[in-house]
C-alpha cells in the first residue's frame, strides 16, 4: 500500500504517534509519504519529556520514508529547510495525494 499523511500539527504526542505509524508501515513493507503543513513544519522542533518525536522522525527517514515540508509555510515562520524539513510545494503535495491509495490528515 501506498500511505500518504499529512501531519498538520507541532504537539508532541500527536506528532510522535504520526510518526510510530508510519514507521510500522515501513517496516510492514508499505510505501509512506509524510507532508508537514502549518504547524506541522515545528514538528522536528518538538521535545517532550515522554515522546520522542524528533528521534522516530530521524528513524522514519533512515529507514527511506518520504518527508516534505510546506516551504510557505516554512517561510512564515522563519524556518529554514533541514534534513527533518525538505522544502516541498502544494504541487508536491498533490502529487502525494494522488499518487496514495490512502491519505490521513494528523492535526
Amino acid at each position: 500500500m501506498h500511505l500518504g499523511i499529512v501531519l498538520e500539527t507541532n504537539d508532541p504526542e500527536r506528532v510522535w504517534n504520526a510518526f510510530r505509524l508510519a514507521n510500522t508501515a515501513l517496516e510492514s513493507d508499505h510505501f509512506v509519504e509524510m507532508f508537514l503543513l502549518g504547524d506541522g513544519v515545528e514538528a522536528p522542533d518538538r521535545e517532550h519529556q515522554q515522546f520522542n518525536p524528533h528521534g522516530l522522525m530521524l528513524k522514519y527517514v533512515q529507514n527511506d520514508g518520504e518527508l516534505l515540508a510546506c516551504g510557505t509555510c516554512l517561510d512564515s515562520r522563519d524556518l529554514t529547510e533541514d534534513r527533518l524539513r525538505p522544502r516541498g510545494t502544494m504541487g508536491d503535495l498533490l502529487e502525494c495525494i494522488e499518487r496514495a491509495d490512502e491519505v490521513m490528515t494528523i492535526g
